[in-house]
Parts: structure tokens; sequence; C-alpha cells
């Protein structure tokens, strides 16, 4: 069972991120506000979760919350302030989308920058110690994961249905097969063999 919070006597919103390791689409970030006393042994980092369980959890996690929000940073903002910047972007528009404002944020990570004056811990691997930032992590990866499968829809090719735009050998022949999409992040090296991919 994952701890329901680093100090029971004030109100703290976990924050994470999925998608920065993708070649294409937004970084989605989420924040959760969860009771001081609540308890779910099925919630923990949503890498260790099936597909199925991460989906079984969403409905479960916004209605036991106090507050929840998911927010994202786009593949423009990406290739501007770079993927870390877009995180921190994206985390940010989370917490300033809940209901309720956070005495305290649990980033998950070892890094975080913000325009927020709310004080923050940032807690590496966070999403499998404590049950706001897991839930984060749940909610942030169901609603990029289901954004990805629809986008695969209008761009087939690339796997996205399967690979969510992470960096997988069906996405890279999609890329040498069909060349580059709009939801590509040109900042990145999409291909191992090229350094710099020609617009």
């Amino acid at each position: 069972m994952l701890s329901p919070y680093l100090e029971s006597t004030r109100i703290e919103a976990g924050c994470d991120e999925v998608g920065r390791g993708c070649l294409c689409g937004p970084v989605v970030a989420a924040a959760v506000i969860l009771p001081v006393d609540y308890a779910n042994e099925f919630i923990n980092d949503s890498k260790k979760l099936s597909k199925f369980n991460r989906n079984s959890l969403v409905n479960e996690i916004k209605s036991s919350a106090i507050s929840w929000s998911v927010a994202e940073a786009s593949v423009e903002e990406i290739d501007k302030i770079n993927i870390l910047h877009a995180s921190f972007l994206a985390m940010t528009r989370a917490v300033e989308k809940l209901t309720k404002r956070p005495d305290h944020l649990l980033i998950d990570g070892n890094r975080f920058k913000s325009t927020l004056t709310i004080p923050y811990s940032c807690i590496v691997k966070g999403d499998s110690k404590f049950a706001s930032i897991a839930a984060a992590s749940i909610l942030a990866k169901v609603y990029r994961d289901e954004f990805m499968e629809k986008m695969a829809q209008d761009y087939p090719g690339y796997g996205w249905e399967k690979n969510a735009g992470y960096p997988t050998k069906m996405h890279r022949d999609g890329i040498r097969k069909f060349g580059l999409t709009p939801l590509h992040r040109k900042s990145f090296r999409l291909l191992p063999e090229q350094m710099k991919l020609e617009f």
C-alpha cells in the first residue's frame, strides 16, 4: 500500500507527467488531491499496471479525489522550450486547474520549476511511494494513451495505438516510410541514423 501523504496536516497534491520519452504528441500531466484517509491497494505507478487495471482505476480516482485535473503542453511548446520545461509547464497547468488549492505539491522526479507559489517536494520514484502521485500518473497515462489511439486513426502506419508515440521499431519504420506528421517533435532525434531530419 502506498503512503497516503507526506504530512497529514496539510492538503497535498500529487503531480506526475507522461510522454517525455515519446517521439510525438503532447506531454501530459495530472494533479490529484486525495482524502487524507484514502487507501486503495490497487493504486500504483501506472507503468506497473496493466492497461485494463489503469482504465478501471480512473473513475475510482476521479470519484474519490477531493480534486483532480489533467493538462498538457503541446508539441509546439516542447519544440520551443524543450521537453523538460514543457513537462514542468504541463504540471503547472494541472495544478492551476485544481478546484481546491493545495498547501503542498508532491512532484514525481528530482526537479521542478514553476511560476507557482505553492511549496513542493520532489520525490524520486514518487509514483511508487505516494498514492496521490500514483493516481496522477494513472490519470495522465490513460488520458494520453487514449489521445494517441485517436490520433492513430488519422495517421495510420506508426503504431500509435500500441506504442503511444514511444520510439518502437514500428514507429520508426513508419517515419522512414511515411515521413513526419504534425504531431512529431521536430527537436527530437527521431531516427538513430539521422542527427537531424530535414524539414
